[in-house]
């Protein structure tokens, strides 16, 4: 009997004894988890940018195809984007609109429309991320004129 209730007593024991993590044991678990955050982030932020452009890429397709359906309808041009959206009051041949919204680029800027275009019947573009004319990778220029605008 007594040989029992020492068994349960170390059982208690034994079962409330918690040991707390060292310092040690919690360092370590800190720097590995900064190392893959340090990995896994920049990673990220790669395909972020590569998700934007191809965003933008998207959008300016779906622009020029809006603004072909206005030039078979009409036989002209839209003299802006906002023509596709609402009716120009001169163009009776009018049946839109074209698209929903006029969409801004991934990055929060406008799409530039000019018409007539410079380099073909009209210009499209984005900026990139930047929103200043040229730049390279995230910050290049995406045209409707050059659909192969530097990829990254």
């Amino acid at each position: 009997m007594k040989t029992n209730m020492n068994k349960e007593k170390i059982a208690k024991k034994v079962i409330c004894r918690h040991n707390p993590f060292t310092l040690i044991e919690v360092v370590v678990v800190i720097i590995i988890l900064v190392t893959l955050a340090s990995i896994a982030t920049p990673m990220y932020l790669s395909y972020v940018k590569k998700a934007n452009v191809g965003a933008a890429r998207t959008q300016l397709k779906l622009l020029q195809d809006a603004i072909t359906g206005y030039k078979l309808d009409t036989g002209s041009f839209p003299e802006s984007l906002e023509n596709l959206v609402t009716k120009d009051e001169q163009n009776e041949k009018w049946d839109g609109p074209y698209i929903q919204r006029i969409p801004k680029d991934p990055w929060g800027n406008d799409f530039i429309y000019t018409f007539p275009g410079e380099n073909g019947e009209y210009d499209l573009m984005s900026y990139g991320a930047d929103g200043q004319a040229g730049g390279s990778g995230e910050n290049a220029d995406i045209t409707s004129w050059d659909n192969t605008a530097e990829k990254e």
